[in-house]
Order: structure tokens, then C-alpha cells, then sequence
């Protein structure tokens, strides 16, 4: 028994130090975040080379953008912005994000692979989502700061809203541009082949779906013509 005990103490000590250490590597990466909007050319670099970036802390962006969307719709001024908040579905409006957001991110992996791109998927979507965070924090923000201004103020909303979005792509170019160590003419021309190669698989995945939607309407015609039939 004693032998047991002694047994499962070193256990559950080297668990809770490893989920300290875990707790502890995710706060530094979601720290970094904020070097990594500020000095985007190093922080990139040490994001897919130096091990700074962290799967879970992506995770988390990629959650908080989509929550800060779904929140803007609901929660701006109706001045500033006209969505049916009733008619609102919250897993759609998050389903319509995520789903080409992680398509772009295949097409550049798949883009990127045939012509000598060295990020890896994982490389990509970690530094795709570290771009978000612009948008996290000014959106956010920004749906506080329409409920306290007047539509004639509206030119601060709108000058802020660009500035994240602009924010955002820049960090994105330069983002993919040091996960595949390539120049600024090639990441250029290849965030330009990975919209194309995006558009091309949300084509074959909608035809896909199409021509399964038939072929399930079709069998389930047929089973109920042979049930008819039968009795």
C-alpha cells in the first residue's frame, strides 16, 4: 500500500508540473502576440522558427475573433451598423468565418508545398491567427466607442475599423512572407494564387455537397418507391 501511495505522489507532482509548465509556455506565447503586431518581421520569424508560437494560443485568436465578430453584430450602435439581430445565428455567422478562414490557410499550405514554401500548415495557421489579433482589440473597442458617439462622430468609428483591417493584412503578408521565407514580390504573387486556389476547393466542396445532397434525395425517393410498392 505504502509502496502505491509513494508511487502516485511522483505522479501527480510531475503532472501538475508539466500543466504548469504548459500554463506557463501559453501566457508567454499569448504575451509575445503583442510584440509580434509591433515588430512584425522578427516576431513572425521566431513565431515558425524560434518555437514562440503556440498552437493553443492560435486557437484562442481564431476563437476571439470569431466572438468579437458575433459580438459587433449584436452589440453595435444600430447607427453605425443595420444587422437583424433576431435572425442572428451564431454558429452560422462564426461557421462563415472559420470555414474560409481555414480554407486559405489550406490553399497556401497546398500552393506554398509544390514551389519550395517551408512553413508547415501548422507554421501558417499560427501565424494567420497571430494576425487577427489587430481586429480583436480595436473591433472590440470600437463596439464600446459606438455606443458613445454620435453618427456625425462616425469618422473616428470608420477610420478605426480600416485601420484594423489594414492592420491585419499587412501582418498577415508579412506573416506568411517569413513562415516561407520568401520575398515580397513572391508572397505577393502567392497570396494572389492562394485566393484563386481558395475559391477552386470552396467550388469543389459546394459541388461535392450538391451532388451528395442528390444522391441521398435520390436513394431516400427510392426506398420510399420500393416501400410504397411493398405495402
Amino acid at each position: 500500500m505504502s509502496i502505491t501511495k509513494s508511487i502516485k505522489a511522483p505522479d501527480r507532482a510531475q503532472r501538475a508540473e508539466s500543466r504548469k509548465a504548459w500554463w506557463n509556455r501559453y501566457k508567454e506565447s499569448f504575451r509575445y502576440a503583442f510584440h509580434v503586431i509591433t515588430h512584425p518581421f522578427d516576431g513572425f520569424w521566431d513565431l515558425a522558427h524560434e518555437g514562440k508560437g503556440n498552437l493553443a494560443v492560435a486557437n484562442t485568436f481564431l476563437f476571439l475573433f470569431l466572438l468579437v465578430r458575433v459580438i459587433k453584430l449584436m452589440c453595435t450602435s444600430f447607427q453605425f451598423i443595420s444587422a437583424p439581430v433576431q435572425h442572428i445565428n451564431v454558429f452560422e455567422e462564426a461557421a462563415s468565418l472559420a470555414l474560409p478562414f481555414l480554407v486559405l490557410c489550406l490553399a497556401n499550405w497546398a500552393m506554398t508545398t509544390l514551389f519550395d514554401g517551408k512553413g508547415r500548415f501548422k507554421d501558417i495557421y499560427i501565424a494567420m491567427c497571430y494576425a487577427l489579433v489587430p481586429y480583436i482589440l480595436i473591433q472590440s473597442l470600437m463596439v464600446l466607442v459606438s455606443n458613445m458617439i454620435t453618427f456625425e462622430e462616425g469618422s473616428l468609428y470608420t477610420v478605426m475599423l480600416s485601420i484594423s483591417l489594414v492592420w491585419c493584412v499587412f501582418l498577415a503578408f508579412v506573416g506568411l512572407m517569413e513562415v516561407h521565407d520568401y520575398g515580397p514580390g513572391k508572397t505577393l504573387v502567392f497570396l494572389v494564387v492562394t485566393l484563386v486556389g481558395a475559391c477552386v476547393i470552396l467550388f469543389l466542396v459546394l459541388v461535392f455537397f450538391s451532388l451528395l445532397s442528390d444522391a441521398i434525395s435520390y436513394f431516400v425517393s427510392l426506398y420510399r418507391e420500393i416501400v410504397y410498392r411493398l405495402y
